[in-house]
């Protein structure tokens, strides 16, 4: 199977390339933000928001008689960044974005550019257009190896900075081998994960994973640095040596979260041929007053992983919607409890009298919920969630049926008596 997949390297450019390297960055920066206020101005006009080539065309005249540097970077870099923008205003149309916003210089997200045509890959070097070889921290043989035996393509290549450091990301389509069928043969290849802060996620063996929550442990230094830039004068030396410390611890942070998770996501997947988790509406929790907590441990970008990850190895995620309860619903008896604080860590039923960790619990609902799926009428393929939809977008559970909560009872008792218990 063909999949898009990205390879990400560390560079290593000269002082001419780092110089190169920014002015791409600035000119797409400054593309997006000069289309932006089209776009912006067309909607308080009430007019037709422009298109991507409209917006090119007349940056094309614009920058003649503006823009003198144009001459000194691709001209991808501009033509990629308006196109993303056109992107984002159709996201912010669907409801799925907010408003596009203007981009700063200082942001670490706003630091790249996308770059199309002629990128070749060489052992330790990235050839990118009019920038050139560009030496490479990390090795570079596994991608070029996919790329002579004709199993991978380059499509694109997203140049960025963070902090003092630069990376190019080759976007690439690659040809993946065919995962072989997984099927069900114990209890075990069925596991239920449900997410937490206390722990990060338990699952329904019994295991506890702990997260690292990078950002808590070094919350106090991320203060004291961030004390040290506010004392600095604006435009100093010194200031300037204050904000590269406080970006590199950033980037520390992320670095070992974005570790954790694409370890632990990839063991889940090559060890687990069934894995069920909770569709967490993770942007209304990040709203609340565990925000700082939410973020830390990134729920989103672990669900993310996961997904394309079962499709690459073949396992089978199923996502159980909003609406089940799994926390309060009881693991032996199906009996569902009232509200549940967060505070009350152990689950007590009133009619059983079952006495379980509140995660485990609900990890064990979960199990049941998908062993419900996949012996139900409609079964799911690898890599697909309960709905059919890779995405995890439906509402509807079990194969896209339409059920209501005493429906969901009687299918997870079925769950429950199919394993045993």
């Amino acid at each position: 199977m063909r999949v898009n997949q990205a390879f990400r390297f560390e560079l290593d450019p000269n002082a001419l390339q780092r110089r190169a390297l920014a002015q791409h960055v600035g000119a797409a920066r400054f593309a997006w933000n000069w289309a932006l206020v089209l776009c912006l101005k067309a909607l308080e006009e009430g007019k037709k928001l422009p298109t991507a080539a409209e917006l090119h065309k007349a940056w094309n005249l614009w920058k003649r008689e503006n823009a003198p540097w144009w001459t000194e970077v691709s001209k991808c870099a501009p033509q990629e960044a308006i196109r993303d923008l056109e992107r984002a205003f159709k996201a912010w149309r669907k409801g799925k974005a907010r408003l596009p916003r203007f981009k700063r210089k200082k942001l670490t997200l706003d630091n790249k550019a996308r770059l199309t045509g002629s990128v070749r890959v060489f052992p330790r070097h990235v050839q990118l257009p009019r920038i050139g070889k560009v030496r490479s921290k990390e090795p570079t043989e596994k991608l070029l190896r996919l790329l002579e035996e004709g199993k991978a393509r380059v499509l694109s290549a997203t140049v960025s900075r963070e902090a003092d450091r630069w990376y190019v990301s080759l976007s690439c389509e690659v040809e993946r081998p065919e995962p072989k069928p997984r099927g069900v043969r114990s209890e075990g290849d069925v596991v239920g994960i449900d997410l937490g802060l206390s722990s990060f996620a338990v699952l329904s063996d019994g295991t506890r994973i702990e997260a690292p929550k990078p950002l808590a442990k070094k919350l106090r230094l991320l203060k004291r640095r961030s004390k040290q830039l506010s004392r600095k004068e604006k435009g100093s030396n010194n200031g300037k040596k204050a904000a590269l410390r406080l970006a590199r611890l950033h980037r520390k942070v992320k670095n070992l979260r974005q570790d954790f998770l694409h370890k632990l996501t990839t063991e889940l997947a090559k060890t687990k041929p069934v894995i069920v988790v909770e569709d967490l509406n993770v942007k209304g929790l990040a709203r609340g007053r565990l925000s700082r907590s939410v973020a830390d441990v990134g729920w989103g970008a672990f669900r993310r992983m996961l997904t394309y990850k079962a499709e690459w190895y073949g396992a089978t995620l199923i996502v159980a919607p909003k609406s089940f309860p799994s926390t309060r619903l009881c693991s032996r008896c199906g009996h569902l409890q009232g509200k549940m604080p967060l505070s009350q860590r152990v689950f007590r039923c009133e009619a059983c009298g079952l006495e379980l960790d509140r995660d485990l619990n609900a990890a064990l609902n979960l199990r049941a919920y998908g062993l419900a799926h996949l012996t139900g009428p409609t079964g799911s393929s690898p890599g697909s969630d309960a709905c059919g939809d890779p995405s995890g977008g439906g509402t509807a559970p079990y194969g896209g049926r339409s059920t209501s909560y005493g429906s969901w009872k009687q299918e997870v008792a079925r769950g429950l008596h199919s394993l045993g218990e």
